[in-house]
Protein backbone atom coordinates (compact mmCIF):
# COMPACT_ATOMS: atom_id res chain seq x y z
CA UNK A 1 0.00 0.00 0.00
CA UNK A 2 1.50 3.13 -1.05
CA UNK A 3 1.61 6.08 1.68
CA UNK A 4 -0.53 8.26 -0.30
CA UNK A 5 -3.24 5.50 0.10
CA UNK A 6 -2.71 5.22 3.80
CA UNK A 7 -2.93 8.65 4.56
CA UNK A 8 -7.00 7.89 4.60
CA UNK A 9 -6.39 5.33 6.69
CA UNK A 10 -7.07 4.84 9.97
CA UNK A 11 -6.64 1.90 13.04
CA UNK A 12 -8.19 2.64 16.00
CA UNK A 13 -8.14 0.65 19.24
CA UNK A 14 -10.55 0.27 22.53
CA UNK A 15 -9.25 -1.15 25.46
CA UNK A 16 -10.39 -4.54 25.00
CA UNK A 17 -6.85 -6.37 23.22
CA UNK A 18 -4.81 -3.16 22.54
CA UNK A 19 -1.67 -5.56 21.92
CA UNK A 20 -3.60 -7.35 19.21
CA UNK A 21 -4.19 -3.42 17.80
CA UNK A 22 -0.46 -2.82 17.56
CA UNK A 23 0.14 -5.75 16.18
CA UNK A 24 -2.40 -5.19 13.49
CA UNK A 25 -1.31 -1.94 12.85
CA UNK A 26 2.04 -2.43 12.41
CA UNK A 27 1.24 -5.28 9.67
CA UNK A 28 -1.13 -2.73 7.86
CA UNK A 29 2.24 -0.12 8.48
CA UNK A 30 0.32 2.40 10.56
CA UNK A 31 0.12 4.19 14.14
CA UNK A 32 -2.69 3.85 15.88
CA UNK A 33 -4.55 6.46 16.21
CA UNK A 34 -4.48 8.81 19.11
CA UNK A 35 -7.89 9.02 21.67
CA UNK A 36 -8.24 9.61 24.99
CA UNK A 37 -10.36 6.64 26.73
CA UNK A 38 -10.94 6.75 30.25
CA UNK A 39 -14.20 6.14 32.77
CA UNK A 40 -15.72 8.60 34.94
CA UNK A 41 -16.01 7.39 39.05
CA UNK A 42 -19.11 5.68 38.35
CA UNK A 43 -18.00 4.07 35.64
CA UNK A 44 -19.31 5.94 32.56
CA UNK A 45 -17.03 5.61 29.31
CA UNK A 46 -15.18 8.80 27.96
CA UNK A 47 -14.03 8.78 24.63
CA UNK A 48 -12.32 11.47 22.54
CA UNK A 49 -10.40 10.70 19.17
CA UNK A 50 -7.31 12.71 19.43
CA UNK A 51 -6.82 13.30 15.49
CA UNK A 52 -8.62 14.44 12.63
CA UNK A 53 -10.33 11.63 11.41
CA UNK A 54 -13.19 13.45 8.70
CA UNK A 55 -13.43 11.60 5.15
CA UNK A 56 -10.74 8.96 6.74
CA UNK A 57 -11.63 5.34 6.28
CA UNK A 58 -11.35 4.75 10.51
CA UNK A 59 -11.40 0.70 11.43
CA UNK A 60 -11.89 0.49 15.10
CA UNK A 61 -10.21 -2.74 17.28
CA UNK A 62 -12.53 -3.83 19.76
CA UNK A 63 -13.11 -7.88 20.73
CA UNK A 64 -16.57 -8.05 22.99
CA UNK A 65 -14.78 -10.15 25.13
CA UNK A 66 -14.63 -9.91 29.04
CA UNK A 67 -15.94 -8.00 30.57
CA UNK A 68 -18.34 -8.01 27.47
CA UNK A 69 -20.42 -5.05 28.36
CA UNK A 70 -17.72 -2.46 28.62
CA UNK A 71 -16.02 -3.88 25.68
CA UNK A 72 -19.42 -3.34 23.94
CA UNK A 73 -20.47 -0.13 25.46
CA UNK A 74 -16.70 1.05 24.95
CA UNK A 75 -17.08 -0.25 21.21
CA UNK A 76 -20.63 1.58 20.34
CA UNK A 77 -19.15 4.90 22.25
CA UNK A 78 -16.08 5.54 19.63
CA UNK A 79 -17.84 4.64 17.15
CA UNK A 80 -20.55 7.52 17.95
CA UNK A 81 -17.35 9.47 18.46
CA UNK A 82 -15.68 8.83 14.97
CA UNK A 83 -19.25 9.24 13.09
CA UNK A 84 -19.96 12.82 14.47
CA UNK A 85 -16.66 13.25 13.72
CA UNK A 86 -17.01 12.78 10.46
CA UNK A 87 -14.97 9.69 9.70
CA UNK A 88 -15.91 8.92 6.04
CA UNK A 89 -16.37 4.81 6.79
CA UNK A 90 -16.62 2.89 10.00
CA UNK A 91 -15.53 -0.76 10.32
CA UNK A 92 -16.14 -2.19 13.69
CA UNK A 93 -13.06 -4.92 13.43
CA UNK A 94 -14.34 -7.41 16.17
CA UNK A 95 -11.76 -10.67 16.36
CA UNK A 96 -14.24 -12.08 18.98
CA UNK A 97 -18.18 -11.21 18.83
CA UNK A 98 -19.54 -11.82 22.10
CA UNK A 99 -23.60 -12.73 22.52
CA UNK A 100 -22.27 -14.52 19.50
CA UNK A 101 -24.02 -17.95 21.51
CA UNK A 102 -27.73 -16.07 21.93
CA UNK A 103 -28.06 -16.55 18.15
CA UNK A 104 -31.68 -18.00 18.33
CA UNK A 105 -34.65 -18.89 20.95
CA UNK A 106 -33.67 -21.92 22.55
CA UNK A 107 -36.18 -21.88 25.62
CA UNK A 108 -39.76 -19.72 25.63
CA UNK A 109 -39.24 -16.00 26.27
CA UNK A 110 -35.69 -15.66 25.95
CA UNK A 111 -33.93 -12.96 23.88
CA UNK A 112 -32.25 -13.19 20.61
CA UNK A 113 -29.04 -11.42 21.64
CA UNK A 114 -26.78 -11.85 19.21
CA UNK A 115 -29.33 -10.27 16.84
CA UNK A 116 -29.81 -7.43 19.53
CA UNK A 117 -26.18 -6.41 19.25
CA UNK A 118 -25.83 -6.62 15.85
CA UNK A 119 -28.20 -4.13 15.70
CA UNK A 120 -26.57 -1.76 18.27
CA UNK A 121 -23.39 -1.91 16.13
CA UNK A 122 -25.27 -0.27 13.21
CA UNK A 123 -27.41 2.31 15.05
CA UNK A 124 -24.52 3.51 16.88
CA UNK A 125 -22.65 4.22 13.26
CA UNK A 126 -20.54 1.08 12.13
CA UNK A 127 -20.94 0.71 8.08
CA UNK A 128 -19.21 -2.46 8.17
CA UNK A 129 -17.96 -5.06 10.45
CA UNK A 130 -14.70 -7.51 10.34
CA UNK A 131 -14.80 -10.61 12.32
CA UNK A 132 -13.32 -14.10 12.97
CA UNK A 133 -14.98 -17.46 13.54
CA UNK A 134 -18.72 -16.50 14.53
CA UNK A 135 -20.37 -18.93 16.68
CA UNK A 136 -22.99 -19.23 14.13
CA UNK A 137 -22.40 -18.29 10.46
CA UNK A 138 -25.68 -17.15 10.19
CA UNK A 139 -25.48 -14.32 12.54
CA UNK A 140 -23.60 -12.36 9.61
CA UNK A 141 -27.37 -11.95 8.15
CA UNK A 142 -28.66 -10.41 11.62
CA UNK A 143 -26.62 -6.91 10.39
CA UNK A 144 -28.16 -4.81 7.82
CA UNK A 145 -24.23 -3.23 6.87
CA UNK A 146 -21.22 -5.73 4.92
CA UNK A 147 -19.75 -8.27 7.10
CA UNK A 148 -16.55 -9.91 5.90
CA UNK A 149 -16.46 -12.69 8.24
CA UNK A 150 -12.57 -14.76 8.49
CA UNK A 151 -11.69 -18.03 9.74
CA UNK A 152 -8.94 -19.08 11.88
CA UNK A 153 -8.80 -22.47 10.29
CA UNK A 154 -5.62 -21.50 7.83
CA UNK A 155 -3.16 -20.32 11.03
CA UNK A 156 -4.40 -23.20 13.62
CA UNK A 157 -3.93 -26.09 10.26
CA UNK A 158 -0.51 -24.39 9.30
CA UNK A 159 0.78 -24.78 12.93
CA UNK A 160 -0.44 -28.21 13.48
CA UNK A 161 0.85 -29.67 9.79
CA UNK A 162 4.46 -28.35 11.20
CA UNK A 163 4.11 -30.55 14.29
CA UNK A 164 4.26 -33.49 11.83
CA UNK A 165 1.41 -35.92 14.20
CA UNK A 166 1.74 -39.13 13.07
CA UNK A 167 -1.95 -40.96 13.04
CA UNK A 168 -4.03 -37.72 13.66
CA UNK A 169 -7.76 -37.72 13.82
CA UNK A 170 -9.78 -34.57 14.02
CA UNK A 171 -12.95 -34.87 15.90
CA UNK A 172 -16.02 -32.40 16.40
CA UNK A 173 -16.93 -31.91 20.22
CA UNK A 174 -20.75 -31.60 18.90
CA UNK A 175 -22.71 -32.57 15.90
CA UNK A 176 -23.44 -28.56 15.62
CA UNK A 177 -19.80 -28.23 14.45
CA UNK A 178 -19.07 -31.05 12.04
CA UNK A 179 -18.61 -28.79 9.14
CA UNK A 180 -16.10 -27.27 10.96
CA UNK A 181 -14.01 -30.29 11.64
CA UNK A 182 -14.71 -31.59 8.31
CA UNK A 183 -13.02 -28.87 6.81
CA UNK A 184 -9.91 -29.08 9.24
CA UNK A 185 -9.61 -32.65 8.19
CA UNK A 186 -10.01 -31.62 4.70
CA UNK A 187 -6.81 -29.43 5.16
CA UNK A 188 -4.68 -32.05 7.46
CA UNK A 189 -5.71 -34.85 5.34
CA UNK A 190 -7.11 -36.61 8.14
CA UNK A 191 -10.14 -38.97 9.20
CA UNK A 192 -13.18 -37.15 11.29
CA UNK A 193 -14.75 -38.41 14.02
CA UNK A 194 -17.91 -36.73 16.17
CA UNK A 195 -18.27 -36.57 19.87
CA UNK A 196 -21.84 -37.04 21.04
CA UNK A 197 -22.55 -34.97 24.09
CA UNK A 198 -25.69 -33.70 26.22
CA UNK A 199 -25.65 -30.12 27.58
CA UNK A 200 -27.85 -30.24 30.86
CA UNK A 201 -27.46 -26.90 31.79
CA UNK A 202 -25.25 -23.30 30.92
CA UNK A 203 -21.76 -23.86 30.29
CA UNK A 204 -22.37 -27.96 31.30
CA UNK A 205 -22.51 -30.61 28.68
CA UNK A 206 -21.54 -34.34 28.80
CA UNK A 207 -19.91 -37.00 26.63
CA UNK A 208 -22.22 -39.49 25.85
CA UNK A 209 -20.89 -41.43 22.79
CA UNK A 210 -17.51 -41.28 20.82
CA UNK A 211 -18.45 -41.66 16.79
CA UNK A 212 -15.46 -42.82 15.22
CA UNK A 213 -12.46 -45.25 16.21
CA UNK A 214 -10.06 -43.48 18.32
CA UNK A 215 -7.72 -46.48 18.75
CA UNK A 216 -3.81 -45.29 18.58
CA UNK A 217 -5.05 -41.68 16.77
CA UNK A 218 -3.34 -38.69 17.86
CA UNK A 219 -7.02 -36.93 18.48
CA UNK A 220 -7.58 -33.06 17.78
CA UNK A 221 -10.76 -31.82 18.92
CA UNK A 222 -11.89 -28.70 16.52
CA UNK A 223 -14.06 -25.39 18.01
CA UNK A 224 -15.02 -22.25 17.41
CA UNK A 225 -14.08 -20.92 21.65
CA UNK A 226 -13.22 -22.70 24.41
CA UNK A 227 -15.04 -20.99 27.35
CA UNK A 228 -14.95 -22.78 30.79
CA UNK A 229 -13.15 -25.87 29.28
CA UNK A 230 -15.40 -28.66 31.47
CA UNK A 231 -16.97 -30.06 28.11
CA UNK A 232 -13.08 -29.72 26.43
CA UNK A 233 -11.64 -31.98 29.54
CA UNK A 234 -14.05 -33.97 29.89
CA UNK A 235 -14.19 -34.76 26.49
CA UNK A 236 -10.26 -35.70 25.88
CA UNK A 237 -10.95 -37.90 29.30
CA UNK A 238 -13.58 -40.26 27.42
CA UNK A 239 -11.00 -40.15 24.33
CA UNK A 240 -7.94 -41.80 26.30
CA UNK A 241 -10.09 -44.31 28.13
CA UNK A 242 -11.67 -44.91 24.43
CA UNK A 243 -7.88 -45.50 23.15
CA UNK A 244 -6.72 -42.59 21.59
CA UNK A 245 -2.78 -42.19 22.59
CA UNK A 246 -3.07 -38.52 22.90
CA UNK A 247 -5.69 -35.54 22.60
CA UNK A 248 -5.03 -32.35 21.55
CA UNK A 249 -7.38 -29.26 20.86
CA UNK A 250 -7.86 -26.15 18.69
CA UNK A 251 -10.12 -23.33 18.94
CA UNK A 252 -9.66 -19.93 17.63
CA UNK A 253 -11.51 -17.95 20.43
CA UNK A 254 -9.51 -18.35 23.74
CA UNK A 255 -12.44 -16.91 26.45
CA UNK A 256 -11.43 -19.10 29.27
CA UNK A 257 -13.68 -18.18 32.12
CA UNK A 258 -13.49 -19.26 35.52
CA UNK A 259 -11.85 -22.57 36.49
CA UNK A 260 -10.66 -23.23 32.54
CA UNK A 261 -6.71 -23.02 32.94
CA UNK A 262 -6.89 -25.02 36.21
CA UNK A 263 -8.90 -27.28 34.44
CA UNK A 264 -6.92 -27.85 31.36
CA UNK A 265 -3.45 -28.18 33.87
CA UNK A 266 -5.43 -31.03 35.01
CA UNK A 267 -6.66 -32.88 32.26
CA UNK A 268 -5.24 -35.38 29.95
CA UNK A 269 -5.23 -32.41 27.50
CA UNK A 270 -1.89 -32.46 25.56
CA UNK A 271 -2.04 -28.60 23.95
CA UNK A 272 -4.84 -25.93 23.60
CA UNK A 273 -3.72 -24.47 20.22
CA UNK A 274 -5.77 -20.74 19.77
CA UNK A 275 -5.24 -17.39 18.94
CA UNK A 276 -5.19 -13.92 20.21
CA UNK A 277 -8.58 -13.04 19.11
CA UNK A 278 -8.92 -12.29 23.17
CA UNK A 279 -6.49 -10.48 24.86
CA UNK A 280 -3.41 -12.75 26.02
CA UNK A 281 -3.21 -12.00 29.80
CA UNK A 282 0.28 -12.40 31.58
CA UNK A 283 -1.76 -15.60 33.51
CA UNK A 284 -2.66 -17.25 30.50
CA UNK A 285 0.55 -16.43 28.60
CA UNK A 286 2.40 -18.57 31.53
CA UNK A 287 -0.46 -21.52 31.28
CA UNK A 288 1.35 -24.43 30.68
CA UNK A 289 -0.27 -26.86 27.18
CA UNK A 290 -1.77 -23.39 25.81
CA UNK A 291 -0.11 -22.23 22.71
CA UNK A 292 -1.16 -18.67 21.26
CA UNK A 293 -1.11 -17.55 17.50
CA UNK A 294 -1.54 -14.02 16.06
CA UNK A 295 -4.55 -13.03 13.54
CA UNK A 296 -2.66 -10.06 13.59
CA UNK A 297 -1.39 -10.37 9.34
CA UNK A 298 -4.89 -12.19 8.75
CA UNK A 299 -6.93 -8.99 10.06
CA UNK A 300 -4.12 -6.77 8.49
CA UNK A 301 -4.68 -8.14 5.16
CA UNK A 302 -8.48 -7.85 5.10
CA UNK A 303 -8.34 -3.90 6.13
CA UNK A 304 -5.89 -3.02 3.49
CA UNK A 305 -8.12 -4.96 1.04
CA UNK A 306 -11.35 -3.27 2.13
CA UNK A 307 -9.72 -0.37 2.12
CA UNK A 308 -8.33 -0.22 -1.47
CA UNK A 309 -11.71 -1.55 -2.39
CA UNK A 310 -10.42 -4.96 -3.71
CA UNK A 311 -11.59 -8.60 -3.23
CA UNK A 312 -11.35 -9.97 0.50
CA UNK A 313 -13.11 -13.12 -0.29
CA UNK A 314 -9.61 -15.26 -0.81
CA UNK A 315 -8.89 -14.53 2.53
CA UNK A 316 -12.29 -15.90 4.06
CA UNK A 317 -13.19 -18.87 1.64
CA UNK A 318 -13.50 -21.88 4.81
CA UNK A 319 -12.10 -24.59 3.06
Amino acid sequence: MTDRTKDRLKIISGRANLELAEEIAAAVGVPLCARDLTNFSDGEIFVQIQENVRGHDVFVVQPTSANVNDNLMELLIIIDALRRASAKRITAVMPYFGYARQDRKVQSRTPITAKLVADQIVAAGADRVLTMDLHAGQIQGFFGNPVDHLYGLPILTDYVRKQKIENLMVFSPDAGGVERARAFAKALDCGLGIIDKRRTAKNVAHVMHIIGDVQGKHVLIVDDMVDTAGTLTEAAGALMEHGATAVSACATHAVLSGPALSRIAKSPLAELITTNTIAVTPERRQAGKVTFLSVAKLLGEAIMRIHQESSVSSLFEYD
